[in-house]
């Protein structure tokens, strides 16, 4: 069984800075993609960013320049790295990852952790 679990969310002021991080673990064979996406209150699940297991990364427009994903493929981590945050950006954040396991790929989630930006 695959597990996806995510720590780092917290409470924090406008313009700080927070680091989610995520660790795959079970019978994995690979990891292919892996992200971060976020859901806040009445709001769609929105992909936040997302790197691919070369490091071509990708990033929402309102993230880009202050937001940077990196991942550990010998550790089955993926961290987000959250700089200038901004009240808007308040959400559940949940880690993604697309796992090559028993001849199959399967996408699978966290639990998330809520990130909190005041003003």
């Amino acid at each position: 069984q695959v597990q996806l679990v995510e720590s780092g969310g917290g409470l924090v002021q406008g313009g700080g800075s927070l680091r989610l991080s995520c660790s795959a673990t079970g019978s994995i064979f690979r990891i292919n993609a892996m992200g971060w996406y976020r859901q806040a209150p009445g709001k769609q699940r929105e992909l936040v960013a997302a790197i691919t297991s070369g490091d071509t990364t990708n990033y929402a427009d309102s993230v880009k320049g202050r937001f940077t994903i990196s991942r550990d493929n010998a550790k089955n981590t993926v961290t987000l790295q959250m700089n200038s945050l901004q009240p808007e950006d308040t959400a559940v954040y949940y880690c993604n990852a697309e796992i090559v396991m028993g001849g199959g790929t399967y996408s699978r989630w966290g639990q998330g952790t809520q990130v909190t930006v005041s003003s």
